[in-house]
Order: C-alpha cells, then sequence, then structure tokens
C-alpha cells in the first residue's frame, strides 16, 4: 500500500514567492520615485527654459524700441533772415530817386 500525501507549498516555496512578491513591490516603488524626481527635474528645466525665453523676448523687444527710435541730430544753425523790404543800397523797383 503506498499512500500518498497531499500537501500545499513547502516553507521555502511560500518564503520564495514572499520575496518575489516583495522585490516587485519594491521595484515598482522604485519605479514610481524615480518617474517623480524625472517629472520634477523635467518641471524645473522647463520653468527654467521659460524664465530664458521671457528674457530673450523682453530683449528682444527693448533692442527693437531703442532701433525705432530717432537718434538725435545736431540742431541745423539758425537762418539768418534777409532783411525784408528795401535796403540803403537798394531802391524800390519804380520809385525814382531825388536827389
Amino acid at each position: 500500500m503506498v499512500a500518498f500525501i497531499a500537501c500545499g507549498p513547502s516553507a521555502e516555496e511560500k518564503a520564495a514567492a514572499e520575496k518575489a512578491k516583495q522585490d516587485s513591490i519594491n521595484a515598482a516603488i522604485e519605479m514610481v520615485k524615480q518617474d517623480s524626481i524625472n517629472a520634477a527635474e523635467q518641471a524645473k528645466q522647463d520653468s527654467i527654459a521659460a524664465v530664458a525665453a521671457e528674457q530673450a523676448r523682453q530683449d528682444s523687444i527693448a533692442a527693437a524700441e531703442k532701433a525705432a527710435k530717432p537718434k538725435a541730430k545736431a540742431k541745423p544753425a539758425p537762418k539768418k533772415e534777409e532783411p525784408k523790404g528795401p535796403t540803403k543800397t537798394q531802391g524800390r523797383p519804380g520809385a525814382t530817386k531825388v536827389n
């Protein structure tokens, strides 16, 4: 007579299954941590890039405004006004001279 005893997994097999389960959990947690760190670093880089882009935009606006302003020109010398009417050396046209 042969007796057959059916039993569940041994203690060793249970421990190995539990260790594999914990390893999977730890790997998943580590992956989530790394993703979170990467997301934070990417947000930081995006923020820095946005600040740099805004600074470049402001610089461009300032340069355009500076270029658009007319440069100060040297003031021309005031014109000498010609006297109106006859002068001592000139007579009026059509007038006769009396001595």
